[in-house]
């Protein structure tokens, strides 16, 4: 039975990850940073919390990240921790760095130091390519991050293949593209957008207050893109490789999308703010994923119709809890 730490398994590809491996027959061991104070909701509404062993780990300190790795000898290791959102840190960027960027290179120099095979697969972002003037970005394309977490994660790119390179060690970066799910969080736009009209829907008197709607971005299906993590740790040699659907929308299609679902016009729901606008952003994010259905043999099977409707589903079924639990665990497993 193999053995997999997944760093960060309180999070939404953390859970649906453990999920994942679960069912391949792994034995699953998943950190946070407070696993006494973390309530794992997410691997409760998967309804696998009880299948899997959890910890803490703090990714800053050396000591800790070791101590980890000595404790579970982990076949494979998953590292998908760290400050995940764009926005939030440009008012924390020294947490965003720190997190991201000393946590992988702690989780490098301990796999080293203890010297026993393990892969390591980094979670990276398709923030580190920046604005490629809408061509399409794929594992040779120059990076040009726009946001200190679009920094952060490149320099965490740069550490991995460093250490691959000078020790030999498996270890891996997923460029992946924007991915959703119903287990987002409410501070990602994607997730706000289909509670509000949701809740909108449902009665509430309120507005959606948004900032730049013409950004482009490239939506996927969260439970294939953790598939697509765990192909790349099958494979002979390690390789980075850009993960996406290859198809861009405007936000504004995803806002349209949603509210329709619900039948509602979004024009009359939402105000536009310019104070919610980032300092620096990207404005068209296309990706090219054709190395990935070559080599892999992994395509994404979900567009942006499909995974508006999905997210929908399940959040207009959290109002029974019983039927919001089963409809993830259905939605999960599409």
């Amino acid at each position: 039975m193999k053995k997999a730490l997944i760093i960060g398994v309180s999070g939404q590809d953390g859970a649906y990850l453990a999920q994942f491996l679960l069912k391949k027959g792994y034995r699953v061991y998943g950190t946070s940073r407070d696993a006494q104070m973390t309530s794992f909701g997410k691997l409760k509404t998967l309804g696998i919390h009880k299948e899997m062993e959890v910890g803490s780990v703090a990714l800053n300190d050396f000591r800790s990240v070791l101590q980890v790795l000595n404790k579970v000898r982990p076949d494979e290791v998953y590292s998908l921790a760290g400050q995940s959102s764009v926005g939030l840190s440009f008012e924390q960027p020294v947490e965003t760095f720190e997190s991201i960027s000393l946590g992988t290179l702690n989780l490098l120099e301990a796999i080293r130091f203890i010297g026993e095979p393990m892969k390591l697969y980094n979670a990276s972002s398709s923030e580190c390519f920046g604005n490629t003037e809408g061509l399409p970005a794929n594992e040779k394309t120059p990076f040009s991050p726009r946001s200190p977490y679009a920094v952060a994660k490149a320099a965490a790119f740069w550490q991995v293949a460093n250490y691959r390179e000078a020790y030999g060690i498996f270890a891996c970066s997923g460029l992946l593209f924007n991915h959703e799910s119903p287990l987002r969080p409410e501070r990602f736009v994607t997730r706000k957008i289909i509670s509000t009209a949701c809740s909108i829907a449902k009665g509430a008197a309120e507005k959606l207050e948004l900032g730049n709607i013409s950004i482009r971005r490239d939506w996927g299906w969260a439970p294939e893109y953790v598939e697509a993590m765990w192909l790349m740790m099958q494979q002979r040699e390690p390789e980075d490789f850009v993960i996406a659907t290859g198809k861009t929308h405007k936000l504004e299609e995803f806002l349209e999308l949603a509210f329709s679902a619900v039948r509602l016009d979004w024009r009359e729901h939402v105000e536009l703010h310019q104070h919610l606008f980032r300092p620096t952003d990207i404005l068209i994010s296309r990706a090219n994923p054709a190395r990935a259905g070559r080599v892999l043999n992994w395509e994404a099977r979900y567009g942006l119709a499909d995974i508006v409707a999905m997210m929908v589903e399940a959040e207009m079924d959290q109002g029974d809890r019983s039927g919001g639990a089963l409809s993830y665990s259905r939605i999960a497993a599409r």
